[in-house]
């Protein structure tokens, strides 16, 4: 089995009824259950309970408790509603019977209407960028703990070719800006519901370090605590998974131990598809 499977089966939930679904978890190197997981897996669930004429166009999640990676996760969908041309659903993700993760979507079907867009920021094209694991190689004896804090948590699913100078980024303070190229780094066909569950779980990466690239000198890889507190995305048109998408992303924002960042997805046609919004904890760790 190779690893673009490995991660459609672990998005594909096994049924227990008409409204319950368990998954089961990336064994992520941090310890935690992957943000990015329950995305795409509480997407997959509420897809399982509506018509297949809708297509998501919105997803709201609030992460409530860091998940165990040993426990299996169960969703429960409700039906808040059916509309003649919306559908609403809620998933509640649990494990031991508590709370972990909370997410409202709406979907709709195809309507034509006005169509506009913001362009996509001027950067090099991914033929002529590295990828990131390229990129610190060059960190591997300057600074070894960045390096292998990047390398162990680096997914081997995804591509990703940043537009500047990762290894300048991660350890010097500079704006608040992070654009990246990314793609699955194997061909896929599938339906446009699986494509952008991919896409949630891949959205959950780099998202929340754009925040932090203003204090890179002042948090320490080893004394930061990480973690996602919400994430919602809007699905504009369609796109591939497997060919390149620009990831650009900024952060008008960060206080009270909470950094917030926003997304904008392009395909590489300049075509906007999709866009994102998070708030994280970077905490300190003190003593």
């Amino acid at each position: 089995m190779n690893q673009l499977e490995d991660l459609i089966n672990l998005l594909s939930l096994e049924r227990i009824n008409d409204q319950t679904f368990i998954g089961q978890n990336y064994q992520a190197p941090w310890g935690r259950v992957f943000g990015g997981q329950v995305l795409g897996q509480s997407l997959y669930a509420a897809y399982q309970t509506v018509a297949k004429d809708r297509i998501a166009h919105s997803m709201h999640g609030y992460f409530i408790l860091g998940g165990d990676l040993d426990i299996p996760i169960t969703y429960e969908v409700d039906n808040i509603r059916d509309g003649n041309s919306f559908t609403t659903r809620r998933v509640v993700a649990k494990q031991n019977g508590k709370a972990i993760f909370n997410m409202s979507a709406s979907f709709q079907v195809a309507e034509e209407g006005p169509d506009h867009q913001i362009n996509m920021p001027n950067v090099l094209n991914p033929d002529q960028l590295m990828t990131s694991m390229e990129q610190i190689l060059a960190m591997k004896n300057t600074d070894p703990e960045t390096y292998e804090i990047i390398k162990s948590t680096h997914p081997k699913i995804f591509e990703f070719k940043p537009t500047d100078r990762l290894t300048y980024k991660l350890v010097k303070n500079g704006p608040p800006l992070n654009h990246m190229w990314m793609r699955t780094t194997q061909p896929i066909k599938a339906s446009l519901p699986l494509q952008q569950q991919i896409l949630a779980y891949a959205s959950d990466y780099n998202i929340l370090m754009t925040a932090s690239l203003p204090h890179r000198e002042q948090l320490s890889p080893s004394r930061t605590f990480y973690a996602s507190l919400d994430h919602a995305i809007w699905f504009h048109r369609d796109f591939k998974i497997d060919d390149w998408l620009l990831y650009a992303m900024d952060s008008p924002s960060a206080s009270n131990a909470r950094g917030f960042s926003r997304g904008s997805i392009f395909d590489k046609n300049g075509v906007l598809v999709a866009s994102v919004a998070q708030e994280g904890l970077m905490r300190q760790i003190k003593g």
